[in-house]
């Protein structure tokens, strides 16, 4: 019998204080500068996740093998890093899962610059074996539709380059926002960093200033706190460390949630207040989330819990993801008596039906299917498998849940 945690159905108004901890993408980016510039920058509020984690023990080790189980971030921005470590050879490898998820576009792009990267077992996905070089060239092209991550990976050791990086992409940019948020936290640095259309250019820079960096708290963390909020009669909670004009896409979240399900965001002294409008009426709506993926379990199943049929599309990421994502929504909604249809980049909540018991929601190893289905029980008894996936991105979360009035049996 696989371990699951039970959330009965909450009967009171949740309400009180949270702080998570910094965000996750933010934090990896920054580790990643901090060890390209030799410790030069002081971290405050940096993520206490699992993928943080085993990112700094990876940076810090001198061991020639390392295990980054499914962090994908990890294995995206090492596969740069260790690329430019002259003289250190290392091989990067991962969960099952990991080893089912591409990174051609990224070691391609990579050999172009001169690296030297093989493959151990598949051809275009990990593990990998890694001779760190010095790369002289400074012009590489790559496409921008399978995962961001990719570019920004690049753009991490870019500075460092002899002659710095041009990038030329192809394609629409998947998570463009995660882009951006590079591209400023480099220009935040002191390092130049520019992109016009589909070029980028990361001019040269030996050194940067010791300096401090106050990490935001995580936007898409605080994601299912409003779905909680939507879901709920009453509700009444306050998440610290989140600031207006945020570098993080997923706070969007505030434009999403108020149009949408009628979630007001205050913000007052870096701290958000989360309200509902009670005159507000949900209605039925499509929703592109090509910059957003990471709040799309979030929003389907805030949409679920509603009774709201929606098209969620600009999810062609979401397949190589910590699971397939879209089927993974397809076969837990179904749970709760929701009938979907699903494409390659799309989820559809088409009908409702009568479930026959309480659902048992599989997480598929992914921190996202346990958090984001965790809201509905403001609506029902429903118990989640394996609830320490939590521990990728948010280890916290279920003594969070309990905190604002949630009743874990």
């Amino acid at each position: 019998m696989a371990n699951t945690i039970f959330l009965k159905k909450v009967e009171r108004k949740i309400s009180g204080e949270i702080t998570i901890s910094g965000s996750k993408s933010e934090s990896n980016r920054l580790l990643m500068l901090n060890a390209v510039y030799d410790d030069v920058i002081h971290l405050k509020n940096i993520s206490n996740s699992e993928d943080t984690q085993l990112l700094q023990k990876a940076i810090h080790s001198d061991s020639a093998t390392h295990d980054i189980h499914h962090a994908g971030t990890a294995m995206r921005f090492l596969t740069a890093y260790f690329s430019v470590q002259e003289g250190r050879e290392v091989t990067l490898t991962g969960s099952a899962r990991m080893k089912e998820r591409p990174i051609g576009i990224l070691v391609e792009a990579l050999r172009a610059l001169g690296a030297e990267i093989l493959y151990l077992e598949k051809e275009g996905f990990p593990p990998l074996k890694i001779k760190g070089k010095k790369i002289e060239k400074n012009s590489v092209e790559l496409s921008a539709e399978v995962s961001s991550q990719f570019i920004t990976a690049l753009l991490l050791i870019a500075p460092r380059l002899p002659h710095g990086l041009n990038i030329k992409l192809h394609g629409k940019t998947t998570s463009l926002p995660y882009l951006e948020m590079s591209l400023s936290i480099l220009n935040r640095l002191g390092i130049k960093a520019e992109k016009r259309n589909n070029f980028i250019r990361i001019e040269p820079i030996p050194e940067i200033k010791k300096q401090e960096f106050l990490v935001e708290s995580d936007w898409s963390s605080a994601s299912y706190y409003y779905s909680m909020v939507a879901l709920s009669k009453n509700a009444s909670l306050r998440l610290n460390s989140f600031f207006e004009n945020s570098v993080q896409g997923d706070s969007e979240l505030v434009n999403i949630y108020k149009k949408y399900f009628g979630v007001e965001t205050r913000f007052e002294k870096g701290q958000i207040q989360l309200i509902k409008n009670p005159d507000f009426v949900a209605q039925p709506f499509n929703l592109n989330l090509n910059a957003t993926p990471d709040i799309a379990q979030t929003l389907a199943v805030t949409c679920a819990g509603l009774k709201l049929k929606v098209k969620l599309s600009g999810l062609e990421t979401l397949k190589i993801k910590e699971t397939d994502r879209l089927t993974a929504l397809k076969n837990e909604l179904k749970k709760l008596g929701v009938e979907t249809l699903i494409t390659k980049n799309s989820l559809e909540i088409i009908n409702f039906f009568e479930p026959d018991q309480i659902p048992t929601i599989k997480t598929y190893h992914d921190h996202r299917m346990a958090m984001s289905f965790a809201p509905l029980a403001l609506i029902q008894n429903i118990e989640i498998e394996n609830p320490e996936v939590v521990e990728k991105s948010y280890p916290d979360f279920w003594k969070d849940l309990v905190a604002v009035g949630f009743i874990i049996a």
